[in-house]
């Protein structure tokens, strides 16, 4: 849709032209997400406050063009897309961190802050913001929120939800609202903070967020363990999950990634070798002693070719850094990306790694997997050729065929990638029809208009 004359007379009045941008030239820069398919917005907003915002949704309302809210654009499926057109709202001016508590280890921050520099602030505080996606050095909290970002150290620590306290948000009809408290409790009333985080964007825009802290892990120390196939690196995993010790990392890459990390830097992998794990233990100096002595001893009895130590911080980050560049390498096997983020429960992923062997060998597609083994959590990506109609047929089937796997290995289609507009299809396959009732209704009730971030989930 075109957006009328009145629309840009009353945003140029809110924004100035310096904060409103109409040429196709700047539009087309957020067109994109990471999962890099085009939806021009037909105007891209800057906002600096909760009230310019409000006034820009009341607008939206009065005059029925549609607004989608945007970080930095990192999301995989689509969320930040101006899939009907409309005005795109970048909160990325909204940058400030409003406070850090170190009495009641809290933070207050606005929705631009990125992931990565709020965890150096807090740390030089002596204080721990677990969540961190891949993206960390770009994304924004905002969008993380949204999203119900995840990362790596979930599998000890828990994801995006398990850390926001409350929010202020405006609603689609331009009301800002306060939700959540500030204490270690609260139970007064409907839980609409966690209703809002995960919710992609499309029942409000959220413009400050209330973060739980933790204390700063005294010592953390890093493995990487190498093995000669995938499934022991699985069994591995189901071993140390076992055992009842915690590592606050458990990363793994298959055969294709750990060709595509070392297109970036050389691993130094023994001969053989066609499937890593990276793991992380933190706590007391103490308690990482004992978790590694543990850990390294159960991998290898699940057959471990090498278990290495990181020599120090220097090394282990260099080693997490190559791991959070696999995604945008995979491109070597292929130009465009299906990137899924499936879960499935603990024990079960030696029975996923099976399944996504087998569908390489039956469909002959370049099929890359890594991801968050210590909370089930998979990336599972297929490389195709989309200009090749067979091969996107073939990448089709394949999609189907591990979402019907997940799922009946008790899994969910998505951990923290959402749903957005590329696993819209699918939703029914986990959802009843009695809760997309209810996710429908409550859309309704909070955007009765239909303007906020629509055709996204539903």
């Amino acid at each position: 849709m075109e957006l009328k004359r009145k629309a840009r007379l009353a945003l140029t009045d809110i924004y100035g032209k310096e904060r409103l941008k109409t040429s196709k030239e700047d539009r087309v820069c957020y067109a994109y997400d990471a999962r890099n398919a085009r939806c021009i917005p037909d105007a891209v907003v800057f906002p600096t406050s909760a009230e310019e915002i409000s006034r820009t949704l009341a607008l939206a309302c009065e005059l029925g063009f549609p607004v989608v809210p945007r970080g930095s654009g990192t999301g995989t499926t689509g969320g930040s897309v101006a899939v009907e057109g409309g005005v795109v709202l970048v909160t990325t001016l909204m940058d400030r961190i409003v406070e850090i508590d170190t009495d009641n280890f809290t933070a207050e921050v606005e929705p631009g802050v990125i992931t990565g520099d709020f965890h150096k602030a807090v740390e030089a505080k002596g204080m721990f913001y677990p969540p961190d996606p891949s993206s960390a050095g770009v994304s924004t909290l905002g969008g993380n929120v949204a999203e119900c970002a995840g990362g790596p150290r979930a599998v000890k620590y828990g994801v995006t939800r398990d850390y926001v306290l409350g929010v202020e948000a405006v609603l689609p009809t331009g009301e800002i609202v306060h939700t959540g408290v500030r204490t270690a409790k609260g139970v007064v009333g409907y839980d609409l903070t966690r209703l809002l985080v995960g919710s992609e964007g499309t029942l409000a825009v959220i413009t400050r967020i209330l973060l739980k802290l933790l204390p700063l892990p005294a010592a953390t120390a890093t493995l990487k363990v190498s093995f000669a196939s995938m499934d022991e690196a699985a069994e591995a995993v189901t071993r140390i999950i076992a055992s009842g010790t915690l590592p606050r990392c458990v990363e793994y890459m298959d055969e294709a990634s750990i060709s595509c990390a070392q297109s970036i830097a050389d691993l130094d992998l023994p001969q053989g070798c066609r499937s890593i794990l990276l793991i992380e233990v933190d706590g007391s100096a103490s308690e990482v002693a004992t978790s590694l002595e543990a850990v390294a001893g159960i991998v290898k009895g699940a057959g471990a070719m090498a278990v290495e130590e990181a020599r120090d911080a220097h090394e282990a980050k260099r080693l997490w850094t190559v791991r959070k560049k696999v995604s945008p390498a995979l491109y070597l096997f292929g130009p465009d990306k299906i990137n899924e983020d499936i879960v499935v429960p603990r024990s079960a992923i030696p029975k996923m790694v099976k399944k996504i062997e087998s569908l390489k060998k039956e469909y002959g597609l370049p099929m890359v997997s890594f991801g968050h083994a210590g909370d089930g959590n998979i990336h599972f990506n297929v490389m195709i050729d989309k200009k090749d109609p067979v091969q996107k047929l073939r990448a089709d089937a394949v999609i189907d065929e591990i979402f019907d796997h997940t799922l009946a290995l008790g899994g969910t289609l998505s951990g923290e990638h959402g749903v957005g507009i590329t696993k819209r299809e699918y939703i029914g396959k986990e959802l009843g029809d009695k809760e997309l009732e209810i996710m429908r209704g409550i859309k309704k009730l909070f955007d009765p208009k239909g303007i906020l971030n629509p055709s996204k989930i539903f």
